[in-house]
């Protein structure tokens, strides 16, 4: 059973240490089984990430690079881990919000949202179906998903995805937890009044500001008003929104968690959660994710199976990535995906069961929607366990360094810095030692960057 959400952040769980949030049915997938605290995506945007954990690869190798147009259709040549699960005797079905262009294949049943989706009464498509349904939408995908197992083959071992909307934009919660943190006042990042002035061009000029935000514009944000004040009204509004729609999302996990317990599925059950992303809750004055930043790449990861590993467990070591996903899935059904795939990921079994094993010391980053909606330029880095390079490869051809033990907030770029030269220089190569393992492309490398016909407001001087 894999859950996914759509923007949750890393530390949006209670059992990530949340002074305010209380997920208790994600917390006990983590509790009777295992957290990784170092879990990343490799791109932070919804289409290329789910494309990711479906087939174990980067973006820049099965095709989806964006969100919309052709450049997200998932290239069929690539098989994904439902569909070699379906070939092996498997019943796989799909549940909930999908977001990529080409349609869902290697399931034996599926019910998913048009793009998007709404969060209150949703259309859903089935095959050629298009049902119009009354609820909420997590509600409802939820129920499309205990219907699936309910109505299951019993003779076949199962793979259910059950990918819910929360906390996407524009984070509409139900009527149940409309007023939940109405009488809380949230603290503001220590990063919020951050000024961007010094930051690389691809970063001063995206429309992800909060006080460019308009969503909330109906809750009495002014647009008149002074970019301080809209920036301090969006940033309680955002919070509140997003952990509301949070909360329903934890709700209906749980529902989930409960029929496998009267099933009596839950010991041989593998049980994945994770988002396909992170998000900026008013770090730098930022909403959205996209960038390389810490809050943007780091995502929950939750995985239990009673049956094949102990659980209480919280792995703060091993950095473990979205391409590693399938890979995990089909190891533990006695599968691999093909053999180049298996350079992009690998699977946490050994991490998993306790076994030492020879782990990644660095990975590759990138995102190339550009230019989109937000107008964030291109981009490519390298993460180590301590150091961060990004490389915003469009012109202007700019770099961030940043040493994460001594500022794991991000706030000093180091990369012209002639006393971290030769640290600059040693990720620059292990950057391309990435690149060349990973067969990246090359064609916007130092390619001049059009304009942005998307852009909400003129580019800083």
């Amino acid at each position: 059973m894999f859950f996914m959400a759509d923007d949750q952040r890393f530390d949006a769980l209670g059992c990530a240490g949340n002074r305010f949030l209380k997920t208790p049915n994600l917390d006990r997938i983590a509790e009777e089984g295992m957290r990784f605290a170092e879990a990343f995506v490799t791109n932070s945007l919804c289409s290329p990430s789910r494309a990711t954990a479906l087939t174990g690869l980067y973006s820049h190798a099965h095709g989806v690079t964006w969100n919309a147009g052709p450049r997200s259709s998932l290239e069929l040549r690539f098989p994904t881990f439902p569909k070699l699960l379906r070939q092996r005797g498997y019943f796989t079905a799909l549940a909930g919000k999908w977001h990529i262009r080409s349609a869902p294949e290697g399931f034996d049943q599926w019910c998913i949202l048009p793009g998007q989706g709404q969060y209150h009464d949703p259309v859903m498509l089935a095959g050629s179906a298009r049902v119009k349904l009354r609820g909420y939408v997590d509600d409802l995908i939820c129920d499309q998903a205990i219907e699936v197992l309910r109505n299951r083959p019993r003779n076949r071992p199962f793979c259910l995805l059950c990918w819910f909307k929360a906390p996407h934009r524009p984070w509409e919660p139900p009527e149940r937890y409309r007023k939940a943190f109405d009488d809380v006042t949230f603290p503001a990042p220590a990063t919020f009044p951050l000024d961007l002035k010094d930051r690389p061009a691809a970063v001063r000029n995206a429309d992800m500001r909060l006080a460019d935000l308009t969503d909330f514009a109906p809750l009495g944000v002014v647009a008149g008003a002074p970019p301080e004040e809209r920036r301090r009204l969006n940033y309680q509004l955002l919070v509140k929104h997003y952990y509301r729609v949070l909360l329903a999302l934890d709700e209906n996990v749980g529902r989930l968690l409960d029929f496998l317990d009267r099933q009596g599925l839950a010991e041989d059950t593998f049980v994945l959660h994770t988002s396909d992303n992170g998000f900026f809750l008013g770090e730098y004055g930022l909403f959205d994710k996209r960038m390389m930043y810490e809050p943007s790449i780091r995502v929950p990861m939750l995985v239990r199976y009673p049956a094949g590993f102990a659980g209480g467990r919280v792995d703060t070591e091993h950095m473990v990535l979205n391409t590693d996903i399938g890979h995990t899935i089909l190891d533990y059904a006695g599968l691999r995906l093909p053999e180049e795939a298996r350079t992009h990921g690998r699977s946490w079994r050994p991490l998993l069961e306790g076994r030492r094993t020879a782990w990644r010391q660095s990975f590759l980053y990138e995102y190339f929607e550009y230019p989109a909606i937000t107008c964030t330029g291109k981009m490519r880095g390298v993460r180590t366990g301590r150091w961060k390079l990004i490389h915003y490869i469009q012109q202007p051809e700019e770099f961030e360094l940043f040493d994460l033990e001594r500022d794991p907030e991000e706030r000093t770029n180091l990369a012209s810095d002639p006393r971290y030269r030769s640290r600059f220089l040693q990720l620059r190569s292990e950057l391309e030692r990435l690149r060349l393992l990973l067969k990246d492309d090359r064609s916007d490398d130092g390619a001049p960057a059009p304009p942005c016909p998307w852009r909400l407001r003129a580019p800083p001087s």
